[in-house]
């Protein structure tokens, strides 16, 4: 019996790459094999992918984003969808698992961990993104 193999599609999640929550995030998370493999792209970066998620209106400094199969989710969508193509095996996905594998939990908990995020980047003093700010064409003062 010869077994089907769908073509695996990598997954794209963009973070900031200077924020302690985000890379402690990004160190742990793991998706299933079956599904591809998981490209963390730096929103401090200047990229295609950036300049799609600023062209499109996602502030990414309120929500991560995620590309998968020509698919971009945002916020608790994005966390929701990783989580869904995540693997259970370890303490930290199991977790995640627990808490984001329900848009109703993803909607509660993802402002929670942005809170979170925002609160640590401020005691350490490290600027958000503010990529929509970069390319406006309105001057600022």
């Amino acid at each position: 019996m010869t077994q089907i193999q769908t073509p695996k599609e990598d997954v794209w999640l963009v973070y900031d790459g200077e924020c302690p929550v985000c890379k402690t995030y990004c160190k742990y998370i793991r998706i299933r094999k079956a599904v591809g493999n998981l490209q963390l792209v730096d929103a401090r970066q200047p990229g295609e992918l950036m300049d799609k998620i600023t062209r499109l209106g996602l502030d990414i400094d309120q929500g991560m984003v995620l590309k998968f199969k020509d698919a971009i989710y945002y916020g608790a969508d994005a966390i929701h969808m990783l989580t869904l193509l995540s693997t259970p095996s370890g303490i930290f996905n199991r977790i995640n698992y627990y808490v984001f594998s329900t848009k109703l939990g993803s909607k509660i908990f993802y402002p929670i961990g942005k809170a979170f995020r925002t609160l640590i980047l401020k005691l350490l003093g490290i600027r958000y993104i503010e990529n929509l700010k970069k390319n406006s064409n309105t001057p600022t003062i």
